[in-house]
């Protein structure tokens, strides 16, 4: 294994932790001694790597550090560009704006040959749909705040509901806002195309996002058994 895929592995090995790890589990995992690994962590943390701790210890990773991707097969390549294709086509303006950006830095860091097979690449991604509220929802998600919408239901009945956004599923036929509705005192999932308007309510809601998820994922799969 080289330097650098064994640099890579002791990091995803710490990433995968959320609790301080001792060298000598880290040498285990990966099959090197506990020498490498204090070697390797002192590699990773001058190229950045937030790694706190020390021998002894326990070692453990701050989010926020990334490194580049090393190599792609020929099938990451066609997944992650069918992916960022799909997001192009059917995200925000923000997202449309990541997914090239995104695009170009993986096209970046191919060999040659391989940028040009990219950038000819068959994954190609359909017509997108109207979903003008996105960013908006995505916003309040990713700050766990109230929102206020103004829904068409499949009735055509117009209704107002104050809810708590926890996901946004992306399906064939529809983008969909899972969310816990303050009026129905459930999780409900609202189709974007039907909400005329999405505004801010004020606050944000009294239960994590991550908990929430966690009891959607619960109650769906309680409604599938």
């Amino acid at each position: 294994m080289s330097r650098a895929a064994r640099l890579l592995e002791l990091l995803q090995a710490l990433r995968r932790r959320r609790r301080p790890v001792s060298a000598a589990a880290l040498a285990e995992e990966t099959g090197v001694s506990a020498r490498s690994i204090y070697r390797d962590i002192a590699t990773l943390r001058a190229q950045g790597a937030r790694i706190e701790g020390e021998a002894g210890i326990g070692y453990v990773l701050r989010p926020g550090f990334f490194l580049p991707p090393l190599s792609f097969t020929e099938d990451e390549v066609d997944a992650l560009i069918l992916g960022l294709r799909l997001v192009a086509r059917r995200g925000d303006e923000t997202l449309k704006a990541a997914a090239a950006e995104a695009l170009a830095k993986i096209e970046a860091v191919l060999p040659p040959g391989a940028a040009e097979d990219a950038a000819a690449n068959g994954m190609m991604a359909g017509p997108a749909r109207e979903a003008p509220h996105l960013a908006v929802l995505r916003r309040a998600i990713a700050e766990e705040q109230r929102l206020r919408l103004d829904y068409t239901d499949k009735k055509a009945a117009r209704t107002r509901r104050v809810v708590w956004p926890v996901a946004i599923g992306f399906f064939e036929t529809a983008e969909v806002l899972v969310a816990w509705c303050e009026t129905r005192q459930g999780f409900r999932h609202f189709r974007l195309d039907r909400i005329a308007e999405a505004a801010p309510e004020g606050g944000r809601y009294p239960r994590r996002r991550r908990v929430l998820l966690a009891a959607w994922r619960v109650e769906q799969e309680m409604e599938g058994s």
